[in-house]
């Protein structure tokens, strides 16, 4: 293969070796329990479904779309942020809708960075982070950020201690991998931060309506002045069970929105104008497909905990996201992240992501994707627990209820 500059400056494909012994189970004819893909499971709501039908079958909407998004959609985009917020944004000139949030993101790290700028970026973390960024020509200042605490503590050690002064600073929370959740005195923090060092500010909130305990993740945009330097990057992938149709948004700071139009006016246009029509009736409609959903993430993360408690794995419950961040337990600690999760395929035949996929500070931990019912989920827990103690006695079997 050519030495593509681009390509080289990308890391091998840590995911790869896990996904070639899935492969080969599956090839064989192994049930795999796959944990390890953010793949929501559950059916786009149907009323969802009939507005895509509907506009499909009008043949004006067969043609291509402005690259920024319908009107209409961001029209909705900005509604939701209204009523869910009560952030004020402007749908013409600080909403643009994006291809999925992984679009939105690498398009606006071409948008703004020149060769060589400096970014902050949590480690672990999703990794278009820190790769959208490598590609369009950046360096990345890995800060570690296991907990929020530790994130916050080592934005201002980076800024100081990185040449060129860093330009952008990223943050995700609910966090993918870590599940982790922040409040809104950690962003007027970052906001603070970001004023001090003149920095942009992205934030990351795919999964901003997948929580469970009672409580709703802030937005950035809620800061006073956040805006003047912020945008947010959001998604229907979790939240409406849509992430086939690749509908997300960039909102916030008009500048920074108006370069990401001007880039992704170069390079694509917006998505299948249908698509778009249905992602504006999933915002602007009944919300209970979305409680609905919450819930279902909900009880399946009671379950894992549980039933992997019970198989001696130890796993934090996630306060947020549709994962669970759990540590390698200590007999298996000595592989590391790609070892034990190649482990966990071929013995007990569930599939988890390593932790080292998303970044270095990731090492020792894996994350298990609630992608999977809870039949399926206890299975896998009956599995590992002849892995995690092979001398344990199986638990009896449940009485059937009769109805």
């Amino acid at each position: 293969m050519r030495d593509f500059y681009r390509i080289r400056r990308l890391p091998p494909y840590v995911f790869e070796e896990v996904n070639k012994v899935k492969a080969r189970l599956r090839a064989a004819g192994t049930d795999v329990i796959d944990f390890g893909m953010g793949n929501p499971d559950m059916d786009t709501a149907p009323h969802i479904v009939d507005k895509l039908v509907e506009t499909v079958r009008k043949p004006k909407t067969h043609g291509y779309s402005v690259s920024k998004g319908v009107q209409g959609l961001r029209k909705a985009m900005a509604g939701y942020y209204d009523r869910r917020y009560g952030v004020k944004l402007n749908p013409d000139t600080e909403v643009v809708a994006t291809l999925g949030s992984k679009e939105g993101f690498a398009n606006l790290a071409m948008a703004i960075t020149a060769p060589g700028d400096t970014v902050i970026c949590p480690n672990p973390a999703y990794p278009i982070h820190a790769f959208g960024f490598l590609m369009a020509g950046g360096v990345i200042r890995h800060v570690p950020a296991l907990s929020p605490e530790q994130y916050l503590s080592g934005i201002e050690r980076a800024v100081k201690h990185s040449v060129p002064t860093p330009s952008v600073l990223i943050v995700s929370y609910p966090s993918n991998p870590t599940a982790q959740w922040v409040d809104l005195d950690f962003y007027k923090e970052i906001i603070r931060i970001a004023e001090k060092h003149d920095l942009i500010v992205l934030s990351d909130i795919a999964y901003s309506e997948i929580y469970f305990d009672n409580n709703p993740p802030p937005s950035i945009l809620q800061v006073e002045g956040a805006i003047k330097r912020s945008v947010e990057i959001n998604s229907l992938s979790k939240t409406y069970a849509m992430a086939g149709w690749r509908v997300g948004m960039v909102v916030g700071n008009s500048e920074i929105c108006a370069a990401l139009a001007r880039v992704k006016s170069y390079l694509d246009y917006g998505g299948f104008t249908p698509m778009q029509v249905a992602a504006a009736a999933a915002l602007n409609g009944p919300q209970d497909n979305v409680e609905e959903i919450r819930n279902i993430y909900k009880s399946r993360r009671d379950v894992l905990i549980d039933s992997m408690k019970r198989a001696g794995w130890d796993i934090p419950p996630p306060p947020a996201s549709m994962f669970a961040w759990a540590e390698i337990p200590d007999k298996f600690k000595h592989l590391g992240s790609i070892e034990f999760a190649k482990l966990l395929i071929e013995e007990a035949h569930v599939a988890v992501a390593p932790g080292l996929g998303f970044g270095e500070y990731g090492e020792g931990f894996v994350r298990i994707g609630l992608v999977e019912n809870e039949h399926r989920i206890r299975q896998a827990a009956r599995n590992i627990k002849k892995l995690l103690l092979p001398d344990s006695k199986p638990e009896p079997k449940r009485a059937a209820t009769l109805a």
